[in-house]
């Protein structure tokens, strides 16, 4: 890999190669302002898209519900997606109904659960006395209120999780709501919420403006846990597979540069872009390292975010077996589907496909 700095955003050194493929129309790719957007920034930004042959329009969304309808509709190709939005539509959760692949995984980690300060730290400590606070010092007259990314993502089954670990239950001790992950800080500091479970930059945001902690951070709720993935239309992929594999490759390359902690300065300055985050350096750099700031004491970042390493970015069906045994224990998938037709919706074929195609570092 060759780097050059100076004054800014790193860029890489794209050689003579020829493409890979000749792209045709443009692909339309989504992705929603989070820091594990990363890969789908540093592909765009650095020009590793056209170092794969491919014409890729990036298309930023505001949260995963307007991902899901764009795909649904056909305005995406493709996005960068919670993995719940894959069982959404290819299962037929509901009346969106379409056949998509997973053929990547981006990321794993990078959320958290955050406080509002009006629930204090001595007292719920790592979350053990939050159901007592609840039941005898609430004193606001609605329920207290908690917010997650979406239903069918991975911060609703970590955040219940982590409720029902200390003794409350949405629904019946708590109100759980859903919000974009950009509304969420400024939500909690208005008061509408007390507390929340999203990905960065979000939870920085209020804990940095002083209006929150954090009692626990996803890598320390479920050690290992795939995150966002490289969600593709079916139709895009039996059209024009070529560009697919092209398109799994270009941002597998993209999360091998995100891991490199020698990119971290770099990943920042580009994540800050309004086009992207726009959130400040200072926010950004609190969970990409090395030390996360969270309102409760400095703790090690070094994993909050995982973009590449062993295993980590293959579709494999015990990553999806995870994401469809949360489900199911947050209500949202009927025991009766189960998890033979995992392999047709993560697919492997495809990234092996990817992972050869993959050019040298």
């Amino acid at each position: 890999m060759v780097y050059a700095k100076g004054g800014g955003l790193a860029f890489f050194k794209l050689d003579a190669s020829s493409p890979m493929v000749d792209s045709r129309s443009p692909i339309r790719l989504g992705f929603v302002p989070l820091n594990d957007c990363a890969p789908v920034a540093v592909a765009h930004e650095l020009g590793i898209f056209e170092k794969y042959g491919l014409n890729v329009r990036l298309s930023r969304q505001p949260g995963w519900a307007t991902v899901r309808d764009m795909l649904f509709y056909g305005e995406l190709d493709a996005a960068q997606s919670i993995a719940g939005l894959a069982f959404y539509l290819a299962l037929g959760l509901s009346k969106l109904r379409r056949e998509v692949s997973v053929p990547l995984i981006l990321s794993a980690h990078g959320n958290a659960i955050t406080l509002s300060n009006e629930l204090p730290q001595d007292i719920i400590r790592n979350g053990e006395g939050l159901a007592g606070f609840v039941q005898h010092r609430w004193k606001k007259t609605r329920p207290i209120t908690f917010a997650a990314a979406h239903r069918f993502s991975s911060h609703h089954i970590l955040l219940h999780a982590w409720l029902r670990r200390h003794g409350l239950e949405p629904g019946r001790d708590l109100e759980l709501v859903f919000l974009p992950p950009p509304l969420m800080p400024q939500n909690l500091a208005a008061g509408h919420i007390d507390g929340y479970c999203v990905g960065e930059p979000w939870n920085s945001e209020a804990i940095l403006a002083g209006n929150a902690w954090c009692p626990a951070t996803s890598s320390e709720l479920a050690t290992g846990h795939p995150e966002k993935v490289l969600l593709i239309d079916g139709t895009f992929v039996g059209e024009r597979r070529d560009e697919a594999i092209a398109l799994g490759a270009a941002l597998l390359h993209a999360c091998r540069i995100c891991q490199d902690p020698d990119f971290r300065d770099e990943l920042v300055d580009l994540l800050a872009r309004p086009s992207y985050t726009g959130c400040s350096k200072k926010t950004l750099h609190n969970s990409l390292g090395p030390v996360f700031l969270s309102g409760r004491g400095d703790l090690d970042a070094s994993d909050f975010h995982i973009f590449y390493g062993t295993d980590l970015n293959c579709p494999s069906t015990d990553k999806a077996s995870w994401f469809l045994s949360g489900m199911r224990s947050v209500g949202l998938v009927p025991e009766t589907i189960t998890g033979g037709s995992l392999t047709r919706l993560y697919r492997q074929d495809l990234f092996r496909a990817s992972e050869k195609a993959l050019l040298p570092a």
